[in-house]
């Protein structure tokens, strides 16, 4: 009896090993995911993990070749991917898209598609499962996704006044929040936030952009509390930021797990979650 128990739990462990993939990763010092790859079995490429793309694509400024992606009209589709002993396919790659340091290119969510996974911080490493893992200390968020990219509702407290904003999480933005120039505006940041630095650029028909840093006293997402955030936000004459952004410095404060509906998002803090903040230059 004891025999057939062993044997039905080693064939559990075996069925449990099988029903998750992992996928390691290493964070550069600027933040960003960079996970080496093997496009084609022929191009060997260290592409940027980035959560608001569901596809791939490969930098103008790429250090590597990537001479086995044949494009038209800029999009390439029908490639593999290896990543360790894991094998992806039918994955498009865009062309000349800008990314982040140490990245030939980028990689989005897709290779997740229709399977629950985790951003282990604490690991790194991505772990791919068959059905919902283990989800004690984790708690439980909306996400909302549009357009292959994920959402999710944040409480800002400025001036003691608790404001529910919605953010779109982006692993390329090294730094923590950017606000869009609507919610900038209309709760008037210039004036209400600590400021901390400034930079201006000018385009080719004079026209200025200024981007401010600034601190954000406190942030709630779920019930964990983040206090005196980097939050930057533009002024000037051109205002382009349509949404606000969630970044990577406050993505690895986290292990995230996306339930895979992705209607759901289980956080839970990281080991970086009492970090310093990254600063912008």
């Amino acid at each position: 009896m004891s025999k057939i128990c062993f044997l039905s739990f080693l064939l559990l462990s075996i069925f449990f090993v099988k029903a998750q993939e992992t996928i390691p990763f290493r964070i550069t010092k600027h933040n960003n995911i960079i996970v080496k790859t093997l496009v084609n079995n022929k191009d060997s490429l260290n592409l940027m993990f980035q959560i608001a793309m569901e596809d791939a694509s490969i930098s103008p400024e790429r250090k590597r070749n990537a001479d086995h992606i044949i494009f038209k009209d800029e999009v390439s589709d029908g490639n593999s991917i290896k990543i360790g002993e894991n094998s992806y396919k039918n994955i498009r790659f865009f062309d000349n898209e800008l990314t982040g340091h140490e990245a030939d290119g980028k990689i989005g969510t897709g290779i997740f598609k229709g399977k629950t996974f985790k951003i282990d911080y604490d690991n790194n490493q991505f772990v791919i499962y068959d059905k919902t893992p283990d989800l004690k200390g984790y708690q439980s968020i909306p996400l909302f996704s549009e357009n292959g990219q994920f959402f999710i509702i944040a409480d800002n407290v400025i001036e003691d006044q608790q404001q529910e904003v919605y953010f779109l999480l982006q692993s390329g933005y090294s730094g923590g929040l950017i606000y869009s120039n609507e919610f900038a505006d209309g709760k008037n940041l210039d004036q209400k936030l600590k400021i901390t630095g400034e930079k201006t650029m000018k385009n080719s028909a004079g026209q200025s952009v200024t981007t401010k840093q600034g601190i954000l006293p406190f942030m709630k997402v779920g019930d964990f509390i983040l206090k005196d955030v980097s939050a930057g936000f533009f002024v000037g004459d051109l205002k382009v930021q349509k949404v606000n952004y969630f970044g990577a410095d406050l993505l690895r404060r986290f292990n995230w797990i996306f339930d895979a509906d992705r209607n759901k998002v289980y956080i839970k803090p990281s080991k970086y979650f009492n970090e310093s903040y990254y600063k912008m230059k």
